[in-house]
């Protein structure tokens, strides 16, 4: 049997790191897409469809408020806070406080971050509440989704700023840390059932064997807080 799983950019690591483990102990196979948050509902608005999502807790429900998703399967999966990362080799910059992270941005020749992804969206948003939306416009980077530390990596920019899970993804890249506690925001994201799945025993069997407390060093490793909660 193949199952499918859509996901965002963030939960991508630690869902390839889990979804081996699974085949082994069942016989079955899994195929796994993944896209930006936007880019992944707006494909499952229109028309694909798979076994298993993996996305943000919102947009999981929206969809099964949609009929896209059956509501009674989502659970809690995981969660991820944003993280600043620097090429490997190069100083890790001060952001241990509110103000040594402001200091840094400022000094910083360039930042990066994506447009479409949970944390690329939240991103404006904490330059404002630093204070230097303005001043950083001229000298940030966008792309539209994907890991943004391979920017940083490719001498693009010098800073970058996604959710810990995506830097972690980037060979070459050194995750400094997370953001101050003051300026951050955590992201949540759900696990559910498709609603038109023809393997949905199968499908929740693969979401509880995910669930199981046993993985959560590896959620960790992956930049990631586990939450093997029930389903809700």
């Amino acid at each position: 049997m193949e199952l499918k799983i859509l996901t965002s950019n963030s939960t991508l690591p630690v869902l390839n790191a889990l979804i081996p483990a699974y085949e082994q102990a069942t016989g079955n196979k899994v195929t796994l897409s993944a896209d930006s948050a936007k880019a992944m509902v707006t494909r499952i608005r229109g028309g694909e469809t798979g076994d298993v999502i993996v996305l943000g807790s919102g947009a999981v429900k929206e969809l099964a408020a949609a009929g896209f998703i059956a509501a009674a399967s989502r659970r809690p999966f995981a969660r991820a806070v944003v993280g600043v990362g620097v090429r490997s080799g190069t100083p890790h910059p001060d952001i241990s406080s509110v103000d040594a992270f402001r200091k840094t941005l400022l000094a910083a020749k360039s930042i990066a971050h994506t447009v479409h992804g949970a944390s690329g969206m939240y991103i404006p948003t904490l330059l404002e509440k630093l204070g230097i939306a303005e001043q950083m416009k001229p000298k940030t980077v966008t792309r539209p989704g994907g890991y943004i530390g391979k920017v940083v990596v490719g001498g693009e920019a010098e800073i970058a700023l996604q959710q810990i899970p995506e830097l972690l993804a980037v060979a070459g890249l050194d995750c400094v840390g997370p953001v101050p506690e003051a300026v951050q925001k955590s992201f949540e994201t759900s696990i559910a059932l498709f609603s038109a799945s023809p393997h949905a025993a199968a499908a929740q069997a693969m979401v509880d064997f995910f669930a199981n407390p046993a993985n959560t060093p590896l959620f960790r490793q992956k930049g990631l807080e586990h939450v093997p909660q029930a389903a809700h």
